[in-house]
């Protein structure tokens, strides 16, 4: 049986609501004592105000809920400018009208908002001198701004739709990111740092390359890099080599003279013996520099993060060096390199207690997809933090400046960071070493 509709069913509803009443009333007129014209008057009477109010109460209900649909239509349409009449107060129906209107007014504010914010996007995308390509799931280009353009020679409207294959951009797409490559494309060439992100659009899942050229900041780089050296090799260099040219002068003027002194070896030994000093000094000085320049890369094999900070700390026998133990922890990582970082961070912080008398702390703790490493002094803390990753830059007498410096080449090869800071409260110093856990499958 097929279901009425909404107006059908009001509409009979008001017809079954008057049935009993006007039967009742007809029946009365026609069995009482009337006159046959004023029957029937009374009866197209009855029967007009019947059919009209089962009409209008049918109307009543319906045209609101038409209202209703046209204005949800236009929503669904994005045509905001339709608004409902008779939002009136104190009357159900129109307190519907009302929020329904303020829920157009609503989002017609948000959608202007989207389109200036989409709008300011495009624009900022376009201006940026960063290459960015948008490829869908089937790495077609979907998307390319100025710069994109720009590298690769090509204009946009022909280049959309195309393959990242067919740009010489697929690789791109896997791998390691960031990567910093050195690549010639049709319009330049030099070292481009490469990024990859993913994104979902109308639920299907796209990939962000944002390509930028680092040719020049690199450049910038090493010749600052350059300067540094030259200037702390210039430094050194002179500090050695000017005793050594006085004393070599003086032994010369020395050997000059027909008649020595009596004390002439021991001033040709002493001056010897400054001259070895110095050449050992150079010595140690070049070899710090080949130390960080020769740092080979680690080969990772999984690592248990306690046996290794209890086993470097009962390397040091000038004081014994305490242990809190943290969780078990696994990581990816060369065991000998992270044993030399972490020999080289206790061997400062036990020569630090040592001038004050107190002790050294090492732990560990895991902090979400890392662990944190702590070793902690209680020397005379650090007068200027900023300078211990320095090279050359030490405050121990005899010291060569390069422990740390090559302790965080260490750390940042592993994926990690180090960190050193006064405690707060004090006394000393906090070393922090943060490396990536390794995933379960690569444990042991």
């Amino acid at each position: 049986m097929k279901t009425l509709g909404l107006e059908r069913r009001v509409r009979l509803y008001a017809w079954l609501a008057g049935l009993p009443g006007s039967v009742a009333f007809l029946v009365y007129l026609w069995t009482g004592d009337m006159a046959s014209g004023s029957r029937w008057a009374l009866t197209v009477l009855v029967g007009l105000f019947w059919i009209g109010f089962a009409m209008a109460s049918g109307g009543l209900v319906t045209f609101p809920l038409r209202t209703l649909s046209n204005v949800l239509a236009a929503i669904r349409e994005g045509d905001f400018s339709i608004r409902a009449r008779g939002a009136r107060r104190n009357d159900s129906l129109g307190e519907v009208f009302r929020e329904l209107n303020a829920l157009v007014d609503n989002l017609h504010e948000q959608r202007l908002g989207a389109m200036e914010a989409s709008t300011l996007l495009r624009t900022v995308v376009d201006e940026i001198d960063v290459a960015v390509l948008s490829f869908d799931g089937a790495d077609r280009l979907r998307l390319a701004n100025r710069a994109a353009e720009r590298l690769l020679g090509r204009r946009r409207e022909r280049i959309l739709g195309w393959s990242a294959a067919e740009l010489a951009l697929g690789e791109y797409l896997e791998g390691d990111s960031p990567r910093i490559v050195s690549r010639t494309f049709p319009e330049k060439a030099g070292r481009w740092e490469i990024r990859r992100g993913v994104f979902r659009q109308d639920g299907m899942a796209h990939h962000l390359l944002v390509i930028s050229d680092i040719s020049r900041a690199l450049r910038e780089e090493e010749r600052e890099t350059w300067r540094r050296l030259i200037r702390v090799m210039g430094h050194e260099l002179n500090n050695s080599l000017a005793p050594l040219k006085s004393v070599a002068e003086s032994l010369r003027d020395l050997l000059a003279r027909r008649q020595l002194p009596d004390d002439w070896r021991d001033d040709m030994t002493s001056g010897l013996a400054l001259i070895a000093s110095r050449a050992e000094a150079l010595s140690r000085f070049v070899d710090g520099y080949a130390r960080l320049a020769k740092l080979p890369p680690p080969h990772p094999a999984p690592l248990d993060v306690g046996s290794w900070i209890h086993r470097v700390a009962g390397l040091e026998r000038r004081l014994t060096v305490s242990v809190v133990d943290g969780p078990e922890v696994w990581i990816q990582a060369d065991a000998a390199q992270l044993e030399q970082l972490l020999i080289n961070l206790i061997r400062n912080a036990t020569d630090a207690s040592l001038e004050t008398g107190g002790g050294v702390i090492v732990g560990w703790d895991k902090n979400g997809e890392s662990v944190e490493v702590f070793v902690r002094d209680e020397g005379p803390g650090l007068s200027n933090p900023g300078n211990v990753f320095i090279p050359f830059f030490t405050t121990k007498p005899g010291g060569s400046g390069i422990g740390l410096v090559l302790s965080r080449e260490i750390a940042e090869a592993h994926g990690g960071s180090l960190a050193l800071e006064n405690r707060q409260p004090g006394p000393g110093v906090e070393a922090r070493l943060r490396l990536p856990v390794s995933r379960p499958a690569l444990r042991a």
